[in-house]
């Protein structure tokens, strides 16, 4: 049973008479364990709640719109405890990180129930056949981070004994058409070469369920001293990988219709090899693996800068960013410049000193970094920093707040969204950001 901590008010719920407090247990005969289960069971119009009140069991008939909510409100959003990570990637990006940072850096969540909520991948290694009995009957899309289909491969890279093993996981789905989209954190000298393209041919027969596959290169920290050795890409492993993955890119438009695999941003920008253009990228599947999103950001942003106007009076700003999407930034307000030259707006790379140089995207700049390297210099009207380099509170990956490097730098500091069309509003006034 699950505690129903909070009723919506006007909901049917409340118009049905549950109250906080109340356990539930069921609905229309689903017997409820977790969100799942849940969302799931309040797809109908008409539901029976079952529900644990004071030791005596009672039910309600909700009348509802087929996609309204109920409006029951739990304690937190899974209805359940977080899956934790089983695994010991040698590639993961947690166990680079420095001693002493917030308890929550170090949380590794491996869970479905997130994959289906908000997109985050998992590794397989922790479902039952339970589980996956239960995706398939709801048909949830999930996301795989499959690295190699080399069962003891897979293993190794995992480090653990049961990785290979699950991936009667990813076939017993595909064979059911459960909807999945694919991820492959590619290590030289490990999944590579052959391997990338044995794990490419698997997932290839498991189309149409398998709907997308993204190709991304680990990251590595300078805090990897004790950590099983990977060799860093040079440009000519990142450009073999772009070469291969596009020979298949090719091969499945004939095949399918559709490229299916992708190649992240980042290693486009390792292999020193222009972004692709905006077809490439189909309708962006992969956008939240950053796969596209460079693309993505300037097409929204020079397609408003195509209808902007201006007349208000001159301004001078600052963006502050990684290494890697700098080049871009700095070419888009330089087209901005041209076109509206009372408008200056600078762009300076950060290095990640903090994580080590091989560390180029703006989501992991650190408050330190950024004070070091902006501190001294004119930032003019204000400095703009990507959301993504903010926890939800507006703090910082090293626990200092938005609002304590905009005292320290003594220069508004303004969060904005990765929305091209949000930042040209943002550099021109038009939109003050948060």
């Amino acid at each position: 049973m699950i505690e129903i901590t909070d009723i919506t008010a006007g909901s049917p719920a409340e118009k049905a008479g549950i109250r906080a407090g109340d356990c539930l247990i069921s609905v229309n005969d689903t017997v409820i364990c977790d969100v799942l289960d849940y969302r799931y069971a309040i797809t109908d119009s008409t539901l029976t709640v079952r529900v644990m009140r004071q030791g005596e069991e009672c039910a309600f008939t909700l009348k509802k719109r087929e996609y309204d909510d109920p409006g029951l409100g739990f304690a937190t959003a899974l209805m359940d405890e977080k899956r934790t990570c089983g695994n010991h990637c040698i590639f993961c990006f947690i166990d680079q990180n420095p001693k002493g940072m917030r308890s929550t850096i170090y949380f590794k969540d491996d869970d479905a129930r997130l994959s289906f909520l908000q997109g985050s991948y998992i590794t397989l290694t922790n479902l039952t056949d339970h589980d996956v009995e239960r995706i398939i009957k709801m048909h949830m899309a999930v996301n795989v981070s499959v690295q190699t289909t080399d069962p003891l491969l897979r293993n190794k890279m995992l480090g653990n004994k049961k990785a290979g093993d699950s991936l009667k996981y990813l076939w017993q789905m595909g064979k059911a058409g459960v909807p999945m989209n694919c991820q492959i954190v590619l290590c030289p000298t490990w999944n590579d070469g052959d391997n990338l393209h044995k794990t490419l041919a698997d997932l290839f027969s498991m189309v149409p369920a398998v709907q997308s596959i993204a190709v991304v290169p680990f990251g590595q920290t300078k805090f990897r001293q004790h950590l099983c050795p990977i060799p860093a890409f040079t440009q000519e492993t990142a450009r073999a990988a772009i070469e291969q993955i596009e020979a298949v890119q090719r091969w499945s438009l004939s095949a399918n219709g559709s490229r299916i695999v992708y190649a992240a941003d980042e290693l486009y920008l390792l292999a020193g090899l222009p972004l692709p253009e905006d077809d490439a990228y189909e309708d962006y599947p992969q956008y939240e693996n950053g796969v596209g999103m460079l693309r993505y950001l300037m097409n929204e942003f020079y397609d408003a800068l195509e209808d902007a106007e201006y007349d208000g009076d001159t301004r001078f700003l600052t963006i502050a960013t990684g290494t890697a999407a700098a080049p871009f930034l700095d070419k888009m307000m330089r087209d901005l410049e041209a076109k509206i030259p009372a408008v200056h707006c600078q762009v300076i790379p950060v290095l990640n000193d903090f994580y080590g140089h091989s560390i180029t995207v703006a989501g992991l700049l650190t408050y330190q970094d950024l004070l070091a390297q902006l501190s001294g210099r004119d930032l003019g009207e204000a400095v703009l920093l990507t959301e993504t380099c903010l926890r939800h509170d507006d703090v910082f990956l090293d626990d200092r707040s938005r609002e304590e490097l905009e005292a320290a730098l003594g220069t508004k500091v303004i969060k904005t969204r990765v929305d091209g069309y949000v930042l040209l509003d943002t550099v021109l006034g038009y939109a003050e950001g948060e």
